[in-house]
């Protein structure tokens, strides 16, 4: 998947573990291959099957197998936004002028590659990094026998890109213009330091990085990363990355809306100077497993949501128990609970907080919970 939007080609679906039902994002068909030339046909063949990818053609020779279209134009308008990569075996100028009107942004753009009919020269042309591009380019350069053409400035020196370690590890970018000033003084041999409290960049290149202690630690003007799940914290040229560690404990009535969840969830998080980015996944009592709005926030927030029996729930320790939960749910604790459970061996961070409708808790693991 990519650092844009990983909802764009996904479905919502549940399945049973040994402790919990889950419900979470599984994505379809992540790629689509676009053929402009009938001598082509062949080869796109081979990169459908390679990257189980559908195959769009020209109406007048689509093949079985294949999507038809007339106008690569609209059909581009609306393939855009739903896939995490697109195949062009089509002329470079073609395909810039198609997806020109598409672009938006380097973290929600999706990967783009072009390549001659022949499959020879396979180029990354947009989203190289966060979209995925450069490793799509490989990938399909492996499919065809061609060469990968990769213009990054980090890939082509040999280099760590950032914002690659970032969308690897499932931090978010949280400052994306200090993305090249970290790059360009890796580019130049020069020292990042790095706060990471929790590791969750994982084991860095000592000759590139060091480690610090403290945000203090950072030398005004120089570059650096901030890896953390609060908000609010900033200085020029360091870039923040929001670490997956945050678990939501959630409980609602019947028939509540996601609108209303959802209304308490950004109180409680942006009241506790918490990343929304940070949220990793949420869960609730096994009874909600069809509650719509727990659901559709769930789906909303794009991350995991999960089920636990009042047993489980009611093993945990908590600060806020409720003796009419316990009576409606057969657990003194739905939010807390769930909380505690989802950031395995964590802290709280946030005890218990109702609306009319709603509780929501918030707890942060130990280590990142990769999404």
């Amino acid at each position: 998947m990519n650092g844009t939007d990983s909802c764009r080609t996904a479905r919502f679906c549940s399945r049973k573990t040994n402790s919990a039902s889950v419900c979470y994002i599984e994505n379809m068909s992540r790629y689509i291959v676009y053929v402009l030339s009938k001598s082509a046909l062949p080869l796109a063949r081979s990169l459908g099957q390679g990257l189980d990818a559908p195959i769009y053609a020209p109406n007048r020779f689509v093949k079985s197998g294949m999507q038809g279209f007339d106008s690569l134009r609209e059909l581009v308008a609306a393939t855009f936004g739903r896939f995490d990569g697109h195949v062009f075996i089509a002329a470079a100028g073609i395909v810039v002028r198609t997806i020109a009107a598409h672009i938006a942004a380097k973290d929600r753009d999706p990967a783009v590659v072009n390549m001659d009919p022949e499959g020879r020269f396979v180029i990354s042309l947009l989203s190289g990094h966060l979209g995925g591009a450069n490793d799509l380019a490989r990938k399909c350069a492996e499919i065809t026998g061609g060469q990968a053409v990769i213009t990054t400035a980090t890939d082509t020196a040999g280099v760590v890109s950032v914002d690659v370690l970032a969308r690897d590890r499932g931090l978010h970018l949280a400052d994306l213009d200090e993305v090249r000033n970290v790059n360009a003084a890796l580019l130049e041999g020069r020292m990042v330091p790095v706060y990471d409290p929790l590791g969750c960049l994982g084991e860095l290149d000592p000759v590139s990085f060091s480690m610090v202690e403290s945000p203090g630690d950072f030398k005004p003007g120089d570059p650096g990363v901030w890896v953390h799940w609060m908000e609010g914290w900033s200085r020029p040229g360091v870039l923040r990355l929001h670490a997956p560690v945050l678990s939501l404990g959630v409980g609602c009535r019947r028939g509540t809306p996601m609108e209303e969840v959802l209304d308490l969830i950004h109180h409680v998080l942006d009241e506790n100077g918490l990343a929304r980015k940070s949220v990793a996944v949420m869960g609730t009592a096994d009874i909600k497993h069809d509650e719509e709005g727990l659901l559709d926030t769930a789906r909303e927030l794009n991350v995991p949501l999960e089920f636990f029996e009042a047993e489980e729930l009611a093993s945990v320790s908590t600060p806020t128990p409720s003796s009419m939960v316990e009576q409606y749910v057969g657990t003194a604790s739905v939010s807390e609970a769930a909380a505690l459970l989802l950031s395995r061996g964590g802290e709280l961070l946030v005890a218990k907080q109702k609306s009319e409708r709603v509780t929501v808790a918030v707890a942060r693991s130990n280590a990142c919970l990769l999404r």
